[in-house]
């Protein structure tokens, strides 16, 4: 099964979109997986279902900070070609999906933070939103970037 696979269905189990892809990933860092769908719950509905950027999208760069971050503050290099390595996968996503952002993605209408209650996870809601196939689409594309920059 691929990462994306793997997301996706954790998706369709109820995890929010960012723990969804998160989750795919625990293994190859050894991260504890309540640790890991504790700090990424907020993330959901682009951040707290303000409709901001797609969990799917703070997924990959959780994921990319687990695999390339840096810790020192003064890591000028290393931030620079993190935030570089960020925009890049920010531009594929945007370009093949048509945005990062939640609302956009969704096609809300919507202007700021929505409802904090969750929607029900019903087959309509599954039917009718992009979410599955995104984490699928997130976690396959940090995948790859990952195995090619790893390659370098």
């Amino acid at each position: 099964m691929t990462k994306g696979e793997t997301a996706k269905n954790n998706f369709l189990m109820g995890y929010n979109c960012t723990q969804a892809v998160v989750l795919a990933f625990c293994e190859d860092f050894g991260l504890d997986k309540d640790t890991a769908l504790m700090l990424a719950s907020p993330f959901g509905g682009g951040m707290g279902r303000l409709r901001e950027v797609c969990g799917t999208v703070s997924a990959m760069y959780m994921i990319l900070g687990l695999a390339h971050g840096y810790t020192n503050p003064k890591a000028k290099d290393e931030k620079a070609s993190l935030y570089r390595d960020v925009q890049s996968l920010a531009a594929k996503f945007k370009e093949d999906n048509g945005s990062i952002i939640c609302r956009d993605l969704l096609n809300l209408r919507i202007k700021g933070k929505d409802n904090p209650v969750p929607s029900e996870r019903t087959d309509e809601y599954y039917t009718s939103r992009p979410c599955p196939e995104l984490c699928r689409y997130a976690a396959d594309l940090i995948d790859e970037f990952l195995k090619n920059k790893n390659k370098v």
